[in-house]
């Protein structure tokens, strides 16, 4: 694989930085993937190549590249960690995916060393990342420099990521609407991105379990001029770690020496995610957990984790405190729609039991018992 053509470019209301992707060991056509951003965060979004190493190393793992050429100098601390990375992969993977070399230079200065850069979080709408911005702004005081100043909303992962459901701008500002209230009651700046880096390799099982949190830490690197520490929040807690796109072992590997990123709150698990949001009604009133990205509401109630997340909600007697689902129950026949067991989701359900049971809900409990015994 060759990263070749990194170019900054505005042009209107947006900031772009991009590059043109080259195949070399496999019969893929050339892609120019980008990093955007709106006019008011032009400034903050810089043209460096980490972005696109890390944005890339993955697929070029999936699909048997032998090396990344990069003509740019990258940070010896990357380097490292992207070794971490490629050693991860080859055990996830049984030997499938084989360690490719990274031709590019290694820099002997640091890219970024102001003062003024600050902490930031990806911010989906869901309730791991909206657990991760309310516990890091009651724990950290306003001064200090792990406290959240900035959130990214990345257009390019559920909405807008998947080639054949379109680009869905009207969703992606729906959701922006709703974390705008979020933001500014937390006191942070919701920053929207904008990426295709997804593209690169559109499958569903490899952007799962392997390439979310290579595109996250991409997108960190783009902003690396204002951003000094990003947290990245957990999507298992430590007892039901598996492999996964994002991942306590995965997600710093992919810092440099100017650029820390951290997999935060393993501690918790997800009940008590959904108690600590639970008790943020302003953000309890405007998540978004929701893959379908309908178009008249930020939660279509009908999906699996639409139906898990409002079973976990009834778990903790909270479903009815929020406008962000419409229904008020959940029915064993809609819990029966569904897999329960795949991609991990048991341990999930696991927890459920003992809380729906002091709710009384016995016929919900039955159902869970019977789909994690089939």
């Amino acid at each position: 694989m060759r990263i070749s053509n990194l170019n900054f470019i505005q042009d209107g209301n947006r900031a772009r930085v991009m590059a043109t992707v080259q195949w070399e060991d496999c019969d893929r056509p050339d892609q120019n993937v980008y990093i955007e951003t709106e006019k008011a965060f032009a400034k903050d979004l810089s043209l460096n190549p980490h972005a696109f190493l890390v944005g890339c190393i993955i697929p070029a793992l999936h699909f048997g590249e032998r090396r990344i050429f990069l003509d740019a100098e990258i940070c010896p601390t990357l380097r490292e960690g992207l070794e971490t990375v490629m050693g991860l992969m080859k055990e996830w993977t049984k030997g499938e995916y084989k360690p490719l070399n990274i031709e590019a230079n290694t820099c002997s200065v640091v890219r970024n060393l102001n003062n003024h850069r600050r902490a930031g979080l990806f911010l989906s709408g869901g309730m791991d990342s909206l657990a991760a911005l309310r516990i890091n702004k009651k724990t950290y005081p306003e001064q200090h420099p792990g406290s959240i100043k900035d959130c990214l909303l990345v257009h390019g992962f559920d909405i807008g990521g998947v080639i054949e459901r379109g680009m869905k701008y009207r969703v992606f500002d729906r959701a922006k609407m709703a974390l705008s209230e979020v933001a500014k009651d937390a006191k942070v700046t919701l920053i929207p991105v904008y990426t295709n880096i997804r593209h690169l390799c559109d499958e569903r099982e490899l952007w799962l379990d392997r390439f979310f949190g290579a595109v996250l830490a991409a997108v960190a690197h783009a902003f690396s001029s204002r951003l000094n520490l990003v947290y990245i929040a957990s999507s298992y807690d430590i007892p039901n770690l598996t492999p996964c796109g994002s991942h306590p072992l995965l997600d710093p590997a992919y810092s440099s020496y100017d650029l820390r990123i951290i997999h935060r709150d393993l501690a918790l698990s997800r009940l008590e995610k959904l108690r600590i949001v639970a008790d943020w009604d302003v953000a309890f009133q405007n998540f978004r957990v929701c893959l379908a990205n309908v178009p008249d509401r930020l939660n279509c109630g009908k999906c699996e984790k639409c139906i898990r997340t409002m079973t976990e909600l009834l778990a903790i007697a909270a479903l009815d405190k929020t406008k962000a689902f419409v229904e008020n129950d959940v029915t064993p026949e809609l819990l029966a729609q569904f897999d329960i067991t795949i991609r991990h989701r048991d341990s999930f359900y696991r927890e459920m039991l003992s809380p729906l049971k002091k709710q009384g809900r016995d016929d919900l409990v039955n159902m869970i018992k019977k789909m994690l015994a089939d």
